[in-house]
């Protein structure tokens, strides 16, 4: 005769070996779906680099890459054709350096400032204020720096012109300032509590904890949110688009009207040239040469950043 309590027990061991079964199936339905979404990334990024390699190869068959790299002038789309990219290359890096140099210092002192003397109160304000900033579409941000911007420039310097870097380096200056507050406050939080108490414990007063304890010790992820907000700076479309201009112009005079890479392609993508064309490719050739840069500034970010990931404990 068989016993109840062995019949409950076979009962029990049943319905864990159904529920343990069902948890293993669920745990590889929902491994599976992460691989696909991996999966789907690489292979769109993987599309991407083959389609600019492709169109690049065959611009770089009938134009040089000293002629690409070396010449002064960019006039593809004239009936004198030249196809120097230096002055969408110095354009592009005209207004991130104009942006980092508004951006960089601002947003290391607000994250200083967020990180180490703004109470939770006030960080609960000044926080979503900063994920406002950078909420805002890019296309709002260039018509901003084209009706607002402008007109205090040329009030200030009347022979800025309507399309002008100066603007553009603002603009972009301020929508990248989230990012480097952030990231930076993120790092300077990281600094494990024991080395503040500490400096306190030597007599060292705020300013000096700040200055000479937190920021040297989270400055790899500082640096780290220097080089990602450039890499955005570097690689913005339509705040360079709408208040830089479209004037491929070797110059350094901020005051005046000057074409990015990203306005290029923008110009192109618009019907400016025939597909299939020399013209047409240019677009690749320019597109690959901002895809590298960003590429190249965005893992140095991320190595740099990835250097703080064990260093210690956020403070409480």
């Amino acid at each position: 005769m068989t016993s109840p309590y062995g019949t409950e027990a076979s009962t029990d061991r049943d319905r864990s070996l159904i529920r343990s079964g069902t948890r293993q199936v669920k745990e590889r339905v929902v491994g599976a779906l992460f691989a696909a979404c991996a999966g789907i990334s690489v292979l769109v990024t993987g599309g991407i680099i083959v389609i600019l390699l492709s169109e690049t190869l065959g611009f770089f068959s009938d134009v040089s890459l000293l002629e690409f790299f070396t010449e002064t002038r960019w006039t593809p789309l004239f009936r004198e054709k030249h196809f120097g990219i230096l002055p969408l290359l110095t354009a592009s890096v005209q207004v991130a350096a104009g942006a980092a140099i508004l951006a960089l210092p601002a947003g290391l002192l607000t994250a200083v400032f967020l990180s180490e003397y703004a109470g939770p109160r006030l960080r609960s304000v000044l926080k979503p204020v900063l994920e406002v900033l950078a909420g805002i579409p890019t296309v709002v941000y260039g018509y901003f720096a084209l009706t607002f911007v402008t007109p205090a420039l040329r009030a200030v310097f009347p022979g800025t012109e309507i399309f002008n870097a100066a603007a553009a380096a603002i603009v972009l200056g301020i929508m990248v300032l989230p990012t480097v507050s952030s990231l930076s406050e993120d790092a300077l939080r990281a600094v494990p509590g024991a080395l503040r108490e500490a400096a306190y414990g030597l007599g060292a007063t705020k300013a000096e904890v700040t200055t000479r304890v937190v920021v040297p010790a989270g400055l790899s992820g500082v640096i780290a949110s220097f080089i990602l907000a450039l890499s955005r700076a570097f690689g913005e479309t339509m705040v360079v688009t709408i208040a830089a201009g479209n004037s491929p112009s070797l110059i350094l005079n901020p005051l005046e009207s000057i074409q990015t890479m990203t306005a290029y392609i923008v110009q192109v993508g618009l019907g400016e040239a025939s597909g299939g064309t020399l013209e047409y490719r240019t677009l690749f050739a320019v597109g690959m040469t901002l895809f590298t840069i960003t590429l190249a500034m965005n893992w140095l970010g991320l190595r740099i950043r990835s250097r703080i990931g064990g260093g210690g404990h956020a403070r409480r």
